[in-house]
């Protein structure tokens, strides 16, 4: 016998689900069978080994993602534009043409990413995206742009719902904000790379290429050589993982128990997508994940050239976006950790809004022709807020949802959203209204503000929401309140308890793939 394996109760039952992924399942009597056990330690090593293979996955691919996305903004900087012959907002259109793409592929990704494995799914992704950024250097007009970044847009549609579901697949919901963080944090490194790559590729002498279209090749390049790298290191669940000996493959199910939101499943169940369209939860995630995302394609598209009105050349506008990077990346982190260390996701969410509305403001009623540069690039910076925002939201929105399809698909509305906003946000700024665009900053400001409500109003209803589950407890004989492990710092076994009446005991319910909504034993975090 294991000596892993507690011999002081009935033999464990370990079987597959229907999506065929390995459980850990109670007695079939429906008694509390013995778990595999798990000591802090063996939590320790197996996150250890996930983050050096899964998280590292997930870091690279995502950076890559965001550098091949924002190095638009970049190439206009270096004459794209003229190069090109864009007039009028042709140029904005090409910021929006990608999300477009990526909202009208939002419901084939849901169904591939719950159908298709993980090893597969994005490896393909990556390549098609890579190809679609390095055709970009071959562009020569505005509608060869435009098929390239539709075609950008696409392949990239799947990317943040795909990480999103990996990440709840992998980790404890204490754990997932940090990791959220750690692969959405490239944001801001991406920045960096961008500036400092525009910055040395664009004084690279040449003939035959423009500088746009230098720095187009590169990240394209880049891109397509990490496909297969993905194919080779990724593996599709934890049942499947190379990484894992056997026994720890079950100690990594044993430790997701307590998520209460299962652990992987391939049979997309139509009937967790009806459930999110009738609750009012998913409709305030979708609101709240558009208002923000309009924010932040306002400086993705047009930052550079916000940047540049201050009255800054090309060159150095390249290099000040490097500090608003670093930013990014401190202040996605900062976000998440004090979220997990809070463990109230919507107070955080909401202070770090202040900072952008006051950037927002600052930037809209500074005069540039008597102000200072100083102060117009510290507004400025303060928009960098905004990006630790976008991580905490997933993770909420993640750690609030169970059932791999039910994830899966306000995963993909979540991208929705997010490129909805991509698209209204440059649409909000004319180049007429250049360099300093009151009129977009005044219509983000009342955006950003809006978006403070709709969060305090999703706390509102998660704790209601807590309310409710606990009275269905005690209707079914159990225990009112249950504490929520998946929230500790240090890994502690969930509750395996009072039976209910028809033989159910407490905290199994873990293993199955149930939506939040038709499990009594979940507990909502706000």
């Amino acid at each position: 016998m294991d000596p892993m394996i507690s011999d002081a109760k009935p033999t464990e039952v370990t079987c597959e689900d229907a999506g065929g992924h390995l459980t850990n399942k109670a007695a079939p009597d429906g008694t509390d069978g013995p778990r595999i056990e798990l000591t802090e330690e063996d939590n320790k090593r197996i996150r250890r080994k996930t983050d050096k293979v899964i998280l590292a996955i997930l870091v690279w691919v995502y950076f890559l993602q965001i550098l091949d996305k924002s190095v638009l903004g970049y190439g206009a900087l270096f004459g794209l534009q003229a190069d090109t012959g864009l007039t009028g907002n042709q140029y904005s259109f090409l910021g929006s043409v990608a999300p477009i793409a990526q909202l009208a592929w939002q419901p084939f990704s849901s169904f591939l990413i719950v159908k298709v494995p993980h090893r597969i799914l994005m490896p393909l992704l990556v390549l098609g995206w890579g190809i679609a950024q390095t055709a970009m250097a071959g562009c020569h007009s505005y509608g060869a742009l435009l098929a390239t970044r539709f075609f950008l847009g696409l392949f990239e549609a799947g990317c943040l719902p795909l990480f999103s579901v990996i990440t709840s697949q992998w980790y404890r919901r204490a754990e997932q904000p940090i990791r959220v963080a750690a692969w959405y944090g490239t944001n801001g490194a991406a920045t960096i790379a961008a500036s400092a790559l525009s910055y040395g590729l664009g004084h690279i002498p040449s003939e035959v290429l423009k500088s746009w279209q230098i720095i187009f090749l590169f990240v394209g390049l880049v891109t397509i050589i990490t496909a297969p790298f993905v194919y080779w290191k990724l593996d599709n669940d934890i049942p499947s993982a190379r990484f894992l000996t056997e026994h720890e493959k079950k100690q990594a199910i044993e430790r997701l128990r307590s998520n209460q939101t299962g652990t992987g499943s391939r049979e997309f169940k139509w009937s967790h997508v009806a459930e999110i369209f009738m609750e009012p939860k998913s409709y305030l995630w979708i609101i709240m994940t558009l208002c923000l995302n309009v924010g932040a394609a306002t400086q993705n598209t047009f930052g550079p050239l916000i940047l540049q009105g201050l009255g800054f050349d090309k060159y150095r506008t390249s290099l000040l976006n490097m500090p608003f990077g670093a930013l990014q990346v401190i202040l996605i982190l900062l976000a998440s950790w004090a979220a997990q260390k809070a463990k109230i996701k919507s107070a955080v969410l909401n202070i770090i809004l202040v900072p952008v509305i006051v950037g927002l403001v600052l930037l809209y009623v500074l005069n540039r022709d008597t102000t200072e540069q100083g102060p117009l690039l510290l507004a400025y910076y303060f928009l960098a807020f905004l990006f630790g925002a976008n991580p905490l939201i997933v993770s909420w929105i993640v750690g609030n949802t169970g059932g791999t399809t039910k994830k899966s698909v306000i995963m993909s509305l979540y991208n929705a959203a997010s490129s909805a906003g991509n698209i209204v946000g440059p649409l909000l700024f004319s180049a007429q209204d250049a360099p300093a665009y009151h009129s977009g900053l005044r219509s983000v400001l009342g955006i950003f503000v809006a978006l403070m409500a709709v969060v305090a109003l999703q706390a509102c209803n998660l704790f209601v929401l807590n309310k409710l589950n606990r009275k269905s407890r005690i209707r079914a004989g159990k225990k009112a309140d249950i504490k929520d492990h998946s929230m500790e710092s240090r890994y502690v076994a969930a509750d395996v308890e009072n039976a209910d009446a028809d033989g159910h005991a407490v905290g199994v319910q873990g293993d199955e793939d149930l939506t939040d909504g038709k499990n009594d034993e979940f507990i909502y975090i706000y």
